[in-house]
């Protein structure tokens, strides 16, 4: 997959809502939810790039395996890819 970069805060939450990942893990049939559930409504940022056989977008396999999200200074990342668990993780930047 190549790598998706967005800033528009519209794209990026329409995006997320085509994702879904599956197997071991951070799981999700629907990543917009697991964002808005993790508090960011209105990202700055995204990020996807890499390939897991486990990630879907819109329906289809091998979607992205790291995704990066931003809002203001908080970002979730949530990584993984073929035989790897998922995870994510939150952080403050500067």
């Amino acid at each position: 997959m190549e790598t998706v970069n967005l800033g528009n805060p519209d794209e990026i939450l329409n995006f997320l809502a085509e994702v879904s990942l599956s197997g071991k893990g951070v799981t999700a049939d629907n990543l917009l939810d697991y964002v808005l559930d993790e508090g960011f409504t209105e990202p700055t940022y995204l990020q996807a790039k890499g390939e897991d056989p486990e990630a879907y977008y819109k329906g289809q396999p091998n979607a992205w395996a790291v995704y990066q999200v931003r809002e203001w200074k908080r970002v979730l990342i949530i990584s993984g890819g073929s035989g790897r668990e998922r995870r994510a993780q939150i952080t403050e930047t500067p």
